[in-house]
């Protein structure tokens, strides 16, 4: 994995605003509408290669495909893990909708409307890994994408076994903590298969911390020993894996609202540290998050780990100053050493194809500010970069 060591390096978090055509494809592919293979398959490789170059030439150093292939960051496993059919009496509701979130603002959560989702399934055998042929079809078209064109590196996510789990209801297996490792074991083909393929493998992992705003009855120290669980069952996935192939990603989702029981940074930062990646990637752009930098000052970041801040949010559709993206990350470069952060994002700007909290012009505006930022981070930095 690369570092910062001449100047401060740029990604984000993967998710990104289809073109329209191609979101028309996915869209009638979730709802189970035919579609014409030769032409969606020709399109998806297209346009991969159309926000491959978007990225590079917006100034993102360490970029990826979008997620073009997929559905959402999570609904994608419906067709790649097996053991599963349709849930037919799964709830319909957003979310957020029984939260504490929800219980704080009724009123606000009760005019909310649910976007378009994939089905949801339920697990009624053992599970197992069935997407080897999809998963080459995201690999392919990614480096097929990169012909010619340079960058510093290039990551591919994947969905965390607890954010899997979370969306995939057990009807089999005895015990929840089973059925964790039993997606964790059949995740782990995804994760070894992504890295042998070159690509740096992304871990997204927001159930981790949602847990908590999801379920008001739980306690600091319930949420804490279910997380700890999660993350064993993350390790154990990613037991083959050199941790300086792996990020980390967790966030609150896209939830556009109050967000006042989001768990803390302080909470959870010992947690995430025992996971075996060698960069973590959290929100820290937004109003809720912005002033947990501080926290990075006294927890105890190991010398081969490195940080990827959101220095720009999905939270707003402003577009954040270049100086303002300059100033995030010459905080966390004072805290943990310039060559040990990469500017990021909070979150991603698509999670789910159909996604239209940020209107695409905005993304690209937020990642040119996001690059001109660690310019004159850079320069503030290094003094001559």
């Amino acid at each position: 994995m690369q570092r910062s060591t001449e100047r401060i390096l740029t990604t984000h978090v993967g998710s990104l605003p289809r073109p329209p055509d191609l979101l028309d494809e996915v869209m009638a592919r979730t709802q189970g509408k035919p579609a014409e293979a030769t032409g969606y398959a020709a399109r998806l490789r297209a346009a991969v290669k159309e926000v491959v170059r978007k990225q590079i030439e917006l100034g993102i150093d360490v970029i990826d495909d979008g997620e073009f292939g997929k559905s959402s960051f999570v609904a994608y496993v419906n067709e790649r893990l097996g053991g599963f059919e349709i849930d037919k009496g799964a709830p319909r509701q957003i979310p957020w909708a029984q939260s504490r979130e929800a219980k704080s603002f009724p009123e606000f959560y009760a005019q909310a409307q649910a976007a378009p989702r994939p089905d949801r399934m339920v697990c009624t055998g053992p599970v197992t890994y069935r997407g080897k042929a999809q998963l080459q079809v995201d690999i392919d078209n990614f480096k097929a994408a990169l012909g010619g064109m340079r960058t510093v590196e290039i990551f591919m996510p994947a969905i965390s076994p607890a954010s899997a789990a979370d969306w995939l209801r057990n009807g089999y297996y005895k015990s929840e903590e089973e059925y964790l490792f039993a997606i964790a074991d059949a995740l782990r083909e995804e994760y070894e298969a992504i890295v042998a393929a070159g690509f740096l493998l992304q871990v997204d992992d927001p159930q981790l911390v949602t847990h908590w705003t999801k379920q008001p009855e739980l306690t600091l120290d319930q949420w804490r020993k279910s997380a700890t669980l999660k993350v064993e069952a993350l390790n154990h996935a990613l037991r083959n894996i050199p941790p300086d192939r792996t990020r980390h990603h967790t966030c609150y989702g896209i939830n556009m609202g109050p967000r006042i029981h989001d768990l803390e940074l302080k909470h959870v930062v010992d947690i995430i540290l025992s996971i075996r990646a060698g960069a973590y990637s959290f929100e820290a752009a937004n109003p809720r998050h912005e002033h947990e930098w501080k926290v990075w000052e006294t927890a105890k970041l190991p010398q081969d780990k490195c940080l990827i801040p959101g220095v720009i949010s999905h939270s707003t559709v402003l577009v954040e100053h270049p100086e303002l993206v300059a100033e995030r990350i010459g905080r966390f470069a004072k805290v943990v050493g310039r060559e040990r952060v990469i500017a990021g994002g909070d979150c991603g700007f698509a999670s789910f194809a159909g996604s239209k909290e940020v209107h695409p012009s905005i993304v690209w505006a937020k990642f040119t500010s996001l690059a001109e930022g660690a310019k004159i981070a850079s320069k503030q930095l290094w003094g001559n970069a």
